[in-house]
């Protein structure tokens, strides 16, 4: 398939009188078209396709397709039947009103030609470079970001029917990529009738005894295979399989491989307390979809797939601030009205598994919104997303994260009825700490705690367990106190703005960010933003 960049066709003059009469108040589809269709251009996706081959379809007319199907939560055999019976749709991909459109199965293709050549972003990048252009978002602004999750189109497999389901996915790989060999190496009748069906399809042994002699073959299976496709005889090209080595990640994960006293080889389920499992961020959890995780927020949500991370634009002023703002001066004021101009817009849509914290995309985002030229003055977040690191690199960028820093968690700090560090006076320059009743640290030693520096200060035993009010500054059983701080200069930065967020002006300010959550609502209501298809064909990243 060879691309020939022309972009949106013009609308044929029968196509324009028809879905002018018929649509007199316009349509989504039709106000697309006519303000945004230099956005759905060919040009950026050439690198997706080849130069040779018979011309496919238009790039920026599925774009287009894909946009509209989302935004009318249509399924991809409805989004092609729209764009064979809807004026307003031919209206906006420029067709004739005779037009037969095009198979369904064009969609899906196109977003995994999207996810393949890492374009998932890009009609979303270039509509925000005309919102910038059209004066809709500029730099400098208030931005707010807010998480949510994303559930992968999988189905949830405990781990006995990952094991067995791993090994069929493989089977059936092999099935297609080497038949003749696949019958040369395994028992071709005895794997068809244990894994011709899926795994989930039927039910599984009651007992706990059966589930473990089929948990032991599934394990034996696939360690067979595996012997099999890594033996010297067999082509080097399986072991690159995707199936293969996600079944050999599953029997890795799942089972260990013994030699009893008898010399006999043992497979059998890992035992976490006994043997150990991977940890949550590693763990494979579906065949189909190896980057979905398993993940839990609070005491009742728990899901299979991504978190999202959404950031928009919250410029405009809050009706309480504009009398306020009335009362300044003249250039001040016109500069707010332009200001409460602008909507609202998504500037930033940030993917990441489910197990890795908000914190940890604090940054990306960040620098995705600076390349696009959008970093903000003032960053919106929950108390999820900051660290005394990441205030001080946003500060020095001329980015100030308006969040909640979580203040101390000591067991003091949570009684409020102890010593917390708060209490403790530091000296920086002469690297000492007094202690609330005037004794003298006696250890200072600068460390590297999850990959941070971090100073551990320590008080004598002899001054700590002659203390008075010892049981309010420590019940450790070394006896003494020892306090953990960061470098001075973020130590600084965490005091400062633990004081801060304790202000009622900084209370209200900081009201603004709640807004982010209807932008969720709204995103995940009647839409398929938290449905993330294995194949990479998501919705959302498209």
């Amino acid at each position: 398939m060879s691309l020939r960049p022309m972009g949106l066709p013009p609308v044929p003059e029968q196509t324009v009188r028809v879905a002018r009469a018929a649509f007199p108040q316009g349509s989504l589809a039709i106000r697309v078209r006519d303000r945004l269709g230099e956005v759905f251009t060919d040009e950026p996706f050439a690198e997706a396709f080849g130069v040779r081959g018979a011309p496919g379809l238009s790039p920026g007319m599925l774009s287009l397709v894909t946009v509209l199907q989302f935004a009318e939560n249509l399924t991809d055999r409805q989004a092609a039947a729209m764009a064979i019976r809807a004026i307003d749709w031919k209206y906006a991909l420029g067709l004739e009103l005779t037009d037969t459109g095009f198979d369904h199965s064009v969609l899906p293709r196109f977003r995994a030609r999207l996810v393949g050549n890492g374009m998932e972003r890009v009609v979303f990048d270039r509509l925000l470079e005309y919102c910038v252009d059209a004066g809709l978002v500029a730099a400098g602004g208030k931005q707010r970001t807010d998480s949510t999750h994303v559930v992968s189109a999988v189905r949830d497999l405990n781990r006995l029917e990952l094991a067995g389901e791993s090994v069929r996915a493989a089977l059936e790989a092999l099935s297609v990529a080497a038949p003749d060999w696949l019958a040369r190496a395994v028992d071709v009748p005895e794997f068809a009738h244990r894994y011709g069906p899926r795994v989930d399809s039927w039910k599984l042994p009651g007992s706990k005894v059966k589930r473990d002699q089929l948990s032991q073959v599934y394990g034996q299976d696939a360690l067979r295979l595996c012997r099999a496709v890594w033996s010297p005889d067999a082509p080097a090209w399986l072991r690159e399989i995707g199936a293969v080595d996600i079944m050999r990640q599953v029997l890795v994960q799942t089972y260990t491989v013994r030699t009893s006293s008898r010399g006999k080889e043992v497979v059998s389920k890992r035992e976490a307390d006994e043997d150990g499992v991977p940890p949550g961020h590693l763990r494979l959890a579906s065949p189909y979809d190896t980057d979905a995780r398993w993940s839990a927020k609070g005491d009742d949500l728990f899901w299979l797939g991504y978190k999202v991370h959404l950031t928009e634009s919250c410029d405009n002023t809050p009706p309480e601030a504009e009398a306020e703002a009335e009362a300044e001066a003249e250039a001040e004021a016109e500069a707010e009205a332009e200001v409460r101009g602008r909507p609202n817009l998504i500037t930033d849509v940030t993917t990441t598994l489910s197990t890795v914290p908000d914190v940890k995309a604090t940054a990306p985002i960040q620098q995705q919104l600076a390349d696009r030229g959008l970093p903000p003055a003032e960053h919106y977040l929950d108390s999820g997303y900051p660290s005394a690191e990441l205030i001080e690199t946003a500060r020095s960028r001329g980015t100030v994260m308006v969040t909640p820093v979580l203040l101390d968690r000591s067991a003091q700090a949570k009684s409020h009825a102890g010593y917390d560090k708060s209490a403790f006076r530091i000296d920086w320059k002469a690297r000492r700490v007094r202690c609330p009743q005037g004794n003298t640290s006696t250890g200072w030693h600068p460390v590297r705690q999850r990959e941070r520096d971090a100073i551990v200060v320590e008080f004598a035993k002899t001054d700590c367990q002659a203390c008075p009010v010892r049981p309010e500054c420590t019940s450790a059983r070394r006896g003494n106190r020892m306090l953990t701080l960061y470098p001075e200069h973020l130590h600084t930065v965490l005091a400062a703005a633990r004081a801060e967020q304790k202000t009622k002006t900084w209370k209200d300010k900081y009201a603004l960010r709640a807004g982010v959550e209807g932008t969720i609502n709204r995103a995940t209501r009647g839409r398929t933003i938290r449905v993330n298809t294995p194949s990479g064909g998501s919705m959302l990243k498209v």
